[in-house]
């Protein structure tokens, strides 16, 4: 099996283009088979490197690794030309010299609807010799495809039994007046030459389908399988776009989510293992994956799955492997790497401790940034249910917590024991000082537990940020 994956790029690698990509090498890991990757930048006026260098980079983030290439479809202009020049040599194909606006003249004259197929009556009406004339004279012509009568009919690996009536198929152009192949040409030509065997992309492709079926058995080519994807929609049934929100992996990747979710997440659209599992591995997708099982019908991209999805893969990293990710997203938080710098093997114990809340990487470096520090902000939400009510009363309950810590040994055990007797000696509930506590000291009214909060962030700081809560209680009314 050798399956490929053919971007152009002229824009960045969309979700929808990556979905396809990903399939492509499922099966090709799940096969035993080649994955090869092509770059048709054959659009000089629309492709750049730029966006070539984006797309390789985001199939690399992915994990998508590529058995071959990458190939540039623009390094085969011979191969395609000489492809059209044969089937022109052998019949199947005819130089055409109409141009647009005789079409549409000649089309107003005979009153017809559709020029589809005046090129070859206008072309095949000229003397050869006339033909051969207006070629020397140096007259510009392109060079289209004589498409055959009948149907092109293929059985479609999601779609089953699917055919088009040749009539329907206008003479497609293979060379423009330029010399430069049109698409379906140079796919077919490449596909040919790098023993494509199947060809897995979107539904929007079938349509080009026919076409290049009927192209491979004029040049004498195997013919691939063929399967095409159900599209991705947006939640409001719309094709996925900007409206939607981020559309493209590289967008994902800045946003803080990881590879392996949106791995994961791009494959449960529009397949299923069978079961009702969710959160899987690469490698598990790639033992459980097969086209049997790819939905028909298009899958919907949910902003707020995929965000689940990232927080539940977050949690499973090994907090060893995530610090590097934090530290660039401090970089770009503007936090000071002398606050963490010297100090990794903690910040491998915070992170530990904080990932499972995350959703994503800038959360996960935003719910960190207290711990690194100095003087926290108080939620406004946080200060009004823990605080305001009773400000001298919690104040009194602080201080009385802050005077006992002095001399408590710094671990949560024992941190947990003197918080609980001075709430017992207070006739309180223990929340009713947990609480308070957690705003002086993160400035929130969520943490993880907060004695695992206070071992992490030390007994000086701690003291220091009990001091200047109750500095703030006091001047509260």
């Amino acid at each position: 099996m050798r399956v490929r994956f053919a971007p152009s790029p002229t824009g960045y690698l969309h979700v929808g283009v990556a979905r396809a990509a990903l399939f492509n090498w499922l099966l090709a890991r799940q096969q035993g088979g080649v994955f090869v990757l092509r770059v048709e930048d054959t659009d000089h006026a629309r492709s750049t490197e730029a966006h070539t260098e984006a797309i390789l980079h985001g199939l690399s983030w992915l994990g998508l690794d590529w058995d071959e290439g990458p190939i540039f479809q623009s390094d085969g202009l011979a191969g395609h030309q000489a492809a059209a020049l044969r089937l022109l040599a052998e019949g199947k194909a005819y130089r055409d010299f109409t141009t647009t606006d005789l079409l549409k003249q000649e089309a107003a004259r005979r009153g017809l609807e559709s020029v589809r197929r005046l090129p070859r009556e206008l072309s095949t009406e000229l003397d050869p010799a006339e033909v051969e004339r207006r070629v020397a004279a140096g007259e510009s012509f392109a060079i289209r495809f004589r498409v055959p009568e009948g149907e092109t009919a293929w059985d479609d690996l999601l779609h089953g039994e699917l055919s088009f009536a040749n009539a329907d198929i206008e003479d497609l152009v293979l060379l423009r007046s330029d010399g430069s192949p049109t698409y379906n040409l140079a796919a077919v030509s490449d596909d040919a030459d790098e023993r494509i065997t199947h060809v897995i992309r979107g539904d929007d492709h079938i349509s080009n389908t026919p076409k290049q079926i009927l192209l491979y058995r004029a040049l004498g080519h195997a013919v691939p399988r063929f399967g095409h994807l159900p599209m991705i929609l947006g939640p409001d049934g719309g094709r996925l776009s900007k409206r939607h929100g981020a559309t493209a992996v590289q967008e994902y990747e800045d946003q803080g989510i990881l590879p392996e979710a949106l791995f994961n997440f791009l494959a449960l659209l529009g397949w299923n293992p069978g079961d009702d599992r969710e959160v899987m591995s690469k490698d598990e997708i790639v033992a459980e994956f097969s086209l049997e099982r790819v939905q028909k019908k298009s899958a919907v991209f949910d902003n707020k799955k995929l965000s689940w999805m990232n927080g539940q893969h977050l949690a499973r990293v090994d907090s060893h492997d995530l610090v590097s990710l934090v530290i660039a997203r401090f970089d770009a938080r503007g936090v000071a790497s002398d606050r963490w710098r010297g100090r990794e093997g903690w910040l491998v114990r915070l992170v530990d401790l904080l990932k499972v809340r995350a959703r994503n990487l800038d959360d996960l470096a935003a719910m960190a940034e207290p711990y690194l520090s100095g003087p926290v902000d108080y939620e406004a939400d946080s200060v009004a249910k823990h605080w305001a009510k009773e400000p001298a009363t919690v104040a009194e309950r602080i201080a009385e917590l802050r005077g006992r810590l002095d001399d408590t040994p710094w671990e949560r055990g024992a941190l947990n024991e003197v918080t609980r007797s001075v709430a017992e000696a207070l006739e309180i509930p223990a929340g009713k000082l947990i609480h308070p506590v957690r705003v002086a000291v993160t400035g929130r009214q969520h943490s993880p537990g907060i004695f695992d909060v206070l071992e992490m962030l030390g007994k000086e700081r701690t003291l220091a940020r009990l001091d200047r809560a109750l500095r703030h209680l006091h001047t509260m009314k």
